[in-house]
């Protein structure tokens, strides 16, 4: 597994989890709105989705989601918040690490793609099980220092 983008590595920090417990769909929508942003200002936005401050808009799979004062369909994904946050902290420490200013850092890119499913069974009558495969994602995150303009 690869990144999608190849940075200089003197101004950049990265960071790649493999097969996190969380939902596809969900975090691709996080990611979406926390791209580009600093990265104090993308963790402050996951602090307020996991306090169920503010709601993820939902740009695809949206049939079925419910509408939220000001966002229109759109949830609150706990779970996915949590998780990309710790991933963005790890990428912060990563940049530290490296020497670079983690205080003056953003987003350059941060993606989640389909990961490996882990395959499990569920319990059925007469004996007999059905197949039961829980999904996982893959994320990779990539820090870059803010240039002084």
């Amino acid at each position: 597994m690869g990144y999608t983008m190849d940075p200089d590595t003197k101004t950049t920090a990265k960071v790649y989890g493999k097969e996190l417990r969380i939902s596809p769909k969900k975090s691709y929508e996080v990611c979406n709105m926390i791209r580009g942003k600093d990265v104090d200002t993308a963790l402050n936005i996951l602090d307020d989705i996991v306090e169920k401050k503010r709601a993820v808009p939902y740009r695809r799979h949206k049939k079925q989601a419910a509408h939220n004062k000001g966002v229109g369909s759109g949830g609150y994904p706990v779970k996915a918040a949590k998780i990309i946050k710790e991933t963005i902290e790890e990428a912060r420490s990563n940049a530290e690490d490296k020497g670079l200013d983690s205080e003056n850092m953003r987003i350059l890119s941060i993606a989640a793609h389909i990961g490996r499913p882990t395959k499990g069974n569920r319990p059925r009558a007469q004996g007999r099980s059905t197949p039961f495969h829980r999904k996982t994602t893959n994320l990779e995150v990539i820090l870059q220092e803010k240039e002084d303009i």
